[in-house]
């Protein structure tokens, strides 16, 4: 799993009006938890946030504080309503040996014959919850649509990862192979001759 960095700023103050002033200079209030350790409240530019958030992809974050490293996975974001800025981040500090759970995303592989033949694929699930050791996470979640005909779907079930656990429910269609429009009025035709 890739790791991004981000600087943080230690914050002395907390409070609405203390978080107000930071986001008016473009900073981002965030927290790290840690287990059996005080919430750390920190400060970051919304600028750097970029590659980690507005992404496909998932990473592990280093959080640079004070000259010391912190190893963390976003753990929650929020965001603006109507601006859609980032209002605030909850980060947790991960553990070599403890389980963490996040979201994998999934990458599409494969050629399915059902969409050679005029289906649509329907990708229904992005990302996949999991539950594993932080060094044993992929980058992605290969999901093979090789013999996806039309009407079928990959499920959830049909997923296995090494040493991973995936928490979502078994019966979800990941993807799926629907009928378009065109292929069902050319069967309409064909069964008007």
């Amino acid at each position: 799993m890739k790791t991004i960095l981000l600087k943080g700023e230690s914050r002395g103050e907390l409070g609405t009006r203390t978080a107000k002033a930071l986001r008016s200079e473009g900073k981002v209030p965030c927290v790290i938890y840690s287990e059996g350790k005080e919430a750390t409240h920190f400060a970051v530019y919304q600028a750097d946030f970029k590659n980690l958030v507005y992404t496909p992809n998932v990473y592990k974050v280093r959080i640079n504080l004070d000259g010391q490293n912190h190893e963390a996975i976003l753990q929650d974001i929020q965001f603006h309503p109507v601006s859609d800025a980032i209002l605030h981040a909850d980060f947790m500090t991960v553990d070599a040996n403890k389980k963490v759970v996040m979201e994998v995303p999934i990458r599409v592989v494969g050629n399915s014959p059902g969409v050679r033949g005029g289906g649509k694929l329907v990708v229904k699930i992005n990302r996949l919850r999991v539950r594993g050791l932080i060094a044993d996470m992929p980058d992605f979640i290969d999901v093979n649509i090789d013999v996806l005909e039309i009407g079928q779907s990959a499920k959830v079930r049909q997923i296995s990862i090494d040493k991973l656990e995936i928490l979502d429910a078994q019966e979800n269609a990941i993807v799926s192979v629907k009928t378009t429009r065109a292929l069902m009025q050319a069967a309409a035709e064909a069964s008007k001759k």
